[in-house]
């Protein structure tokens, strides 16, 4: 099944979902912010990979900006190359504007994983060569003063038919790509990729680069290579 098949049917299947308060927007930057996600998988998703990273679900001033996963604006456009036009979610939180690639926030995870990449990399082409970085849950969740709620943090009537739904989609990415390695970027995604992946694929767990994460703030490059290298991979 090809990747853009298993994002339509992800983004299709989750419009059917209905999340109640605290929660009072929903973005899904695989419908507004489709045209450079469908980039990012044309020119970056060729397979197989040897290693497939996932990420829990898009922050708001990366994917929910650039639609690519962990998308900081300017390494997405700058390192990546992509600059595609970005549209306007169906409800647009007032506190968490969509302004695509003129968006002058800098998501700080995003800029940790891909200065990451570049700097021990090089170009996009080495580091996508055997990686390919994807998130589990494409959507963002915030409560009415803009704060972000992850999926963990959803009631479990509506955290379970969204799992069901993402988990079905992380299966269907393993297949397509028949990595070696499974990494979850962080905990939640480390238990959702250890579920979906199958006995022939190493997984495990890398340091999530958010600010939040005292250890992250604490040289995240060094810590994640060496996490890697525990893993088998080499970098």
């Amino acid at each position: 099944m090809s990747l853009k098949k298993i994002t339509d049917d992800l983004a299709s299947k989750l419009e059917h979902l209905n999340f109640s308060p605290p929660v009072t927007h929903v973005y899904n930057p695989l419908r507004y912010a489709r045209r450079p996600y469908d980039r990012y998988l044309r020119i970056y998703g060729r397979r197989p990979k040897r290693v497939l990273l996932v990420g829990m679900n898009p922050g708001p001033w990366g994917m929910a900006q650039t639609g690519v996963p962990f998308g900081e604006v300017h390494l997405v456009r700058d390192w990546m190359g992509i600059c595609d036009p970005v549209e306007k979610p169906a409800r647009e939180h007032p506190k968490r504007p969509v302004t695509g690639f003129d968006c002058g926030r800098s998501e700080v995870s995003g800029r940790r994983l891909w200065g990451w990449a570049a700097e021990t990399y090089g170009t996009p082409r080495a580091f996508f060569k055997h990686f390919f970085v994807a998130n589990y849950c494409p959507l963002m969740f915030m409560e009415a003063e803009g704060r972000n709620r992850t999926p963990d943090k959803l009631p479990v009537a509506e955290r379970r038919p969204l799992l069901a739904i993402c988990d079905e989609a992380l299966r269907r990415t393993l297949q397509h790509f028949q990595p070696e390695f499974a990494v979850g970027i962080g905990a939640f995604a480390a238990r959702r990729v250890a579920a979906a992946a199958d006995g022939g694929i190493v997984t495990g767990q890398i340091t999530h680069p958010s600010p939040a994460n005292p250890r992250a703030n604490r040289g995240w490059r060094a810590v994640v290579t060496a996490e890697l290298q525990k893993l088998g991979i080499s970098c």
